[in-house]
């Protein structure tokens, strides 16, 4: 059925909200942003068409306000919402209550973001479609349940406690032994009601080695199903992504049209619409990989995967709400280079505490192979309310050590962010790191590898620059006019 937009509201903030702006100017369909109190200056909102303020700091008042939401949407004229990630993107009350007000909903059917958000029926929707799921247990109600389970099942240590809703890192614990066990499980269930307000957790083995592998699919309401090949996001800190890269360095062609093509039957078997990105977790000790979830949203990392394809993926989910049918067949997509992303998060890079204030200086990478999506401009303030993402940094090459060196020479030349501090010497370590050039690398890479990645900074920061300057004044005042000036 066709649907006609004439003016999208975006639901979200930041980095995510002027993605979308992006693409709604290519296609000359106006915006709403709508903002908080303290962001009212902030760049989402000077970039919009027109602009709407929901409400106070905390998110429960503003962007997590369902209710503001819809009003707003019917007060500024807009015909549709996206939700963007994060904030009430994978909410399929918010997907019905945007229905219902006769809005459409840019993104997958409420029923389907219902089912894949609790993640036990996520994974009896996958066995039923024969995709391989991690051994583990459900409804998991005591610690001695767990226990039993090990011994019959000849589990070994570690296992990882899991929150049935939600995602994002929380309420996930990894367990190392017996004598853990009973704290994390209650420590897990009480992350899990305080993140998504339910307490339901599950059980899985941990993989020791394991790398994270997402396929991106995106698919019409006429029963066409396309996956745009993978991305590995192995690279976390506190079970979230701080570096992606497509395609894979950790699988072969065979593999790789193995998992895109379980990714796709997957989607088509639960009648998905619009993008989407099924998660695996391989082992490569064993080459066997196992369905994590399914995200039911525009991924942070998308970007990797529209430079490797060319294929505008906000764009594709505008199309398929207007009732669309897919511009390409399976056949057309050739990834014909190699991308990497970093996530520059307002963040001390040794500690990974917060960092907010006003950035004072912004000087963004440019020249071949960089893409930018900035949330920021100079003078912005980063408030503490909301995710501390702030920069996604994107580069490209014909292959592996081309994207890089591109990503090199923009994270350690042409960047420079200063008043906040930021993840950006780590993720330089990171790259430069002779385990990370060599894709030899784990989930747990940066906790094997943390020592050493800080000792790799350079310490050089603005502060030592104004001293710099300082003793170059003074010398001058002190001794006069110099022969070389």
């Amino acid at each position: 059925m066709k649907r006609k937009i004439n003016k999208i509201l975006i639901a979200n903030r930041g980095v995510t909200a002027v993605r979308i702006m992006h693409t709604c100017r290519d296609r000359k369909i106006p915006t709403t942003a709508v903002y908080s109190t303290p962001d009212r200056l902030a760049h989402h909102v000077f970039m919009a068409d027109s602009a709407i303020h929901i409400g106070e700091a905390p998110p429960v008042e503003s962007y997590l306000n369902m209710e503001k939401m819809i009003a707003a949407a019917i007060q500024t004229n807009s015909d549709a919402i996206h939700p963007g990630w994060g904030f009430l993107a994978e909410n399929d009350r918010f997907a019905r209550m945007v229905q219902d007000a006769g809005l459409v909903w840019i993104g997958p059917p409420p029923e389907v973001i219902q089912s894949l958000g609790d993640k036990i029926q996520a994974k009896h929707l996958a066995q039923k479609a024969n995709v391989p799921t991690i051994p583990g247990i459900i409804n998991v109600t005591s610690a001695d349940q767990i226990k039993k389970w090990m011994k019959n099942q000849k589990v070994e240590f570690p296992i990882m406690i899991k929150a049935v809703a939600g995602g994002g890192g929380k309420g996930m614990v990894k367990v190392n032994s017996k004598n853990e066990l009973t704290q994390a499980f209650a420590q897990a269930q009480s992350e899990a009601l305080k993140a998504f307000g339910d307490e339901r957790v599950l059980v899985e083995k941990y993989l020791e080695r394991g790398r994270h592998i997402e396929v991106q699919v995106v698919a019409d309401e006429y029963g066409n199903v396309i996956h745009l090949y993978e991305r590995e996001c192995t690279i976390q800190r506190r079970n979230q992504k701080i570096i992606e890269e497509a395609p894979s360095p950790s699988i072969d062609d065979d593999l790789r049209n193995e998992i895109c093509f379980t990714a796709t039957r997957l989607m088509r078997e639960i009648g998905y619409t619009t993008a989407g990105t099924v998660e695996f977790l391989f082992d490569s000790t064993t080459q066997k990989y196992y369905f994590l979830e399914v995200n039911t949203r525009l991924q942070v990392e998308h970007g990797i995967t529209e430079l490797i394809t060319g294929v505008d993926i906000v764009g594709i989910m505008i199309d398929v709400a207007m009732g669309r049918k897919l511009p390409f067949k399976q056949n057309d997509i050739h990834p014909n280079r190699w991308a990497l992303e970093v996530r520059l998060n307002a963040e001390d890079p040794k500690t990974f505490s917060p960092s907010f204030g006003t950035i004072t200086r912004l000087q963004v990478p440019q020249g071949p192979g960089v893409r930018l999506a900035s949330g920021v401009y100079e003078g912005a303030d980063i408030p503490p309310y909301y995710d501390s993402l702030f920069l996604l940094l994107i580069s490209a090459g014909a292959d592996r050590a081309d994207a890089i060196r591109v990503m090199d020479r923009a994270l350690g030349r042409n960047l420079r962010v200063e008043g906040v501090k930021t993840l950006a010497p780590l993720l330089l370590s990171i790259i430069r790191h002779p385990k990370f050039i060599a894709g030899e690398f784990s989930t747990r890479f940066l906790e094997e590898h943390m020592d050493e990645l800080v000792s790799m900074f350079g310490e050089k920061n603005s502060e030592d620059e104004i001293l710099k300057i300082a003793r170059y004044v003074a010398e001058i005042s002190a001794l006069g006019p110099q022969s070389w000036m």
